[in-house]
């Protein structure tokens, strides 16, 4: 079985490689010589800091954002207390598992926020302590930016986020055009972008959203699922749309995306390949071996770990 596992993550990444040359519009990139990891984004992205919201964040929440350059410096990752049952996918990439991310060879600040979406003044918080992604960058950039080093050739960003907003417009009766509310979060996403990168964040990677279509909640009840499915692709062509924008506005950026929606159909379409012997319903448990899904809508922490190597491989191809 890990023979099988290991040809179709060839196979799926020799996929991957075939576009990576045209994500990448600047040259400089080198993975191996990345020593800062930022991330933001929602549950699928966000790791426990001692500091954080419990169950929530790494550091702060809306309610308080501020934090001293102390406090940052001695927040510690507790490990294993993610969306899934384990570690996720940016840990597993940057193998920045637990303690100060200062004692990471990569080390990992990450600002997602479980829960999250884009903008709270377009679609309403989860929580009133709920931080938004414009509010994650603006706390990046308020209590961060002049004191966590980021220089251009040692830095990546990575942007993982639209998974709870395609959600949580299902059913939403308040809005009549979906293309252009898409287009109207995405002012928000890049207008949070540009404020990132004209604070010295200069090399990005953008993910899509993968197929919660698919997920246990949702799975099972058709008409919910066509429109998720339909409400995926158009953000998703948005998304790729507005990456394309803020690479030629930018010329400098080094822009990446990577194609989530692929990586996680391809691990559904081909289950036992990849160890998978339950892909419709869930395990919230602490080993849910053969489990594609952790609850109802996160995927168990072999799934990250397929992410990252997938998305580590992209990487390497795509550096100098």
């Amino acid at each position: 079985m890990y023979m099988l596992r290991h040809l179709a993550i060839l196979t799926f990444v020799q996929i991957l490689l075939v576009s990576v040359a045209a994500t990448a519009t600047s040259s400089g990139f080198n993975w191996d010589s990345t020593r800062f990891v930022y991330a933001f984004g929602d549950s699928y992205t966000f790791v426990q800091g001692t500091l954080g919201y419990p169950n929530f964040s790494f550091i702060g929440n809306v309610l308080d954002l501020a934090f001293t350059p102390k406090q940052i410096f001695f927040d510690e990752i507790i490990p294993k207390n993610t969306s899934s049952e384990g570690s996720n996918w940016v840990q597993y990439l940057t193998e920045c598992f637990e303690a100060s991310p200062t004692l990471c060879e990569k080390q990992l600040w990450n600002f997602a926020f479980a829960g999250s979406d884009i903008d709270a003044a377009l679609l309403p918080r989860h929580h009133d302590f709920t931080t938004s992604l414009v509010e994650q960058v603006v706390q990046w950039t308020e209590y961060a930016s002049n004191v966590l080093p980021h220089p251009d050739d040692e830095t990546l960003t990575f942007w993982w986020i639209g998974i709870n907003d395609t959600g949580d417009t299902i059913n939403n009766a308040s809005i009549s055009n979906f293309a252009q509310f898409w287009e109207t979060e995405m002012t928000s996403y890049f207008s949070a972008v540009q404020m990132a990168y004209d604070n010295g964040l200069r090399k990005h990677l953008f993910i899509n959203v993968p197929p919660e279509d698919r997920n246990p909640a949702t799975v099972g009840n058709t008409t919910a699922s066509a429109e998720m499915k339909e409400h995926i692709a158009l953000y998703n062509a948005a998304l790729s749309n507005h990456v394309a924008t803020f690479a030629l506005q930018n010329p400098n950026a080094t822009v990446m995306t990577f194609d989530a929606n692929a990586v996680f159909s391809n691990i559904l379409d081909n289950a036992a390949d990849f160890e998978f012997t339950n892909i419709t319903g869930f395990c919230t448990c602490s080993d849910p071996e053969g489990f594609f899904w952790y609850n109802t809508g996160h995927p168990t922490q072999a799934v990250h770990k397929l992410v990252a190597e997938a998305l580590k491989s992209q990487l390497e191809a795509a550096s100098d």
